[in-house]
């Protein structure tokens, strides 16, 4: 399956949930922000919400700092 993750191409063989993909990605435990196709998709959906063929996915880490 082949998406479009921050901005660059990306063929993903064993994620497809938006919380798999963040677990191959080792996003786990970090504070992040994901949007799919436009919409946020809110933490408690990660594990639920299905990835799809041609989908656009932007992940955002939180950086603390002050």
């Amino acid at each position: 399956m082949n998406i479009t993750l921050n901005g660059q191409s990306k063929t993903l063989a064993n994620s497809d949930t938006i919380g798999s993909l963040i677990r191959e990605l080792g996003y786990e435990n970090k504070r992040i922000a994901v949007e799919l196709n436009g919409d946020i998709v809110p933490k408690s959906q990660h594990a639920n919400t299905p990835i799809k063929d041609g989908d656009t996915i932007e992940i955002v880490v939180a950086v603390g700092g002050g």
